[in-house]
């Protein structure tokens, strides 16, 4: 075989073996699962903002590490359209979207006030079909977006490198609210938030910090009982009603996609227990100084009788004259 029609096999067999090359070699585009894995971990998390974002349909874009718009382009879209988030201020993802050649990250909402689910059921009759929930045609989207690109398609990647890419807009290093509150919860409430989960007997805050602010609240009455439905979801996704009475939640169902109803009232987390736990932990911390001798033990320590008290002595008895008569 001549030379010529060897050579650029030759030449692929020792560009393949060369260093360096392998890092060269486009990496897989994004799999189903990882999309999945970034949207529940980045979804509804907190961030701190680095850089400004314009109210308005024109949010920021990343490509290849540079910000845009930037300077004075981006000042002019400030005074034009006002903040949706400053640098400092602290915001929220609100939606993860994978589009083609770019990941979308929307903050506080993003820049479209959509109509939910519920306001679009009508009740029909003689005068035509009205809104149940009629939508306010002067509210207007007070969140932003910023759309991170890649070259061609979106790679695969793990969240810390994700991270590394939004960072000229969002830190997610920084301890956030949302790290200091989780420190003040029980484990099972902290588990549970960072799941998104909300427990029968959380209080509002806690809600709030697992699934975000309700895009619909019903207040109701029910056996000379008021109470707040928050719902939170829409079809074609589960649709969580959480109530509350006063403080607490009460009540989380359920709906599923597949028409399941899944209905939780049983308590599920005793804020009570919990605080009163925490408080006698902090007010008798180990190593605390005491009046005991060393190995003595307090009589309520371990009753005779169990109930938790001390065993009371039986009164001796005595003559007529008081004097204690002998066993």
């Amino acid at each position: 075989m001549p030379f010529r029609r060897l050579f650029p096999l030759f030449l692929g067999v020792v560009l393949s073996s060369a260093p360096g090359f392998a890092e060269n070699t486009p990496p897989p585009q994004i799999s189903k699962q990882t999309r999945e894995e970034i949207i529940h971990a980045f979804n509804f998390e907190l961030v701190y903002i680095r850089t400004n974002f314009p109210m308005g349909k024109t949010g920021l874009k990343i490509r290849k590490g540079v910000l845009a718009p930037s300077g004075e382009e981006l000042r002019q879209l400030m005074s034009l359209w006002g903040p949706a988030a400053k640098p400092g201020d602290l915001a929220r993802i609100t939606e993860v979207q994978f589009k083609g050649d770019h990941i979308h990250f929307e903050i506080n909402g993003g820049p479209i006030k959509r109509q939910k689910w519920y306001q679009r059921i009508q009740i029909s009759g003689s005068g035509g079909a009205t809104p149940i929930t009629p939508s306010d045609p002067h509210a207007n989207a007070r969140g932003s977006f910023v759309d991170l690109y890649f070259d061609k398609y979106v790679p695969e990647m793990a969240g810390p490198e994700l991270k590394r890419l939004l960072w000229p807009v969002f830190d997610f290093d920084s301890k956030s609210p949302l790290e200091a509150y989780l420190e003040s919860v029980p484990p099972k409430v902290r588990d549970a938030i960072k799941n998104h989960y909300v427990l029968v007997g959380m209080n509002r805050d806690m809600v709030i910090y697992a699934k975000g602010h309700p895009p619909k609240k019903v207040r109701e009455r029910a056996d000379e009982v008021e109470y707040e439905e928050w719902i939170y979801g829409e079809p074609p996704h589960d649709v969580d009603f959480v109530r509350l009475v006063g403080d607490e939640v009460v009540r989380v169902e359920t709906m599923k996609v597949n028409g399941q109803k899944i209905i939780r009232t049983e308590k599920e987390v005793d804020l009570g227990e919990a605080v009163a736990k925490k408080q006698q932990q902090e007010e008798r911390p180990a190593g605390a100084p005491t009046l005991r001798r060393p190995g003595e033990e307090m009589p309520e320590s371990h009753p005779a009788d169990g109930t938790g008290t001390p065993p009371v002595a039986a009164p001796q008895p005595t003559d007529p004259s008081g004097n204690p008569v002998p066993n």
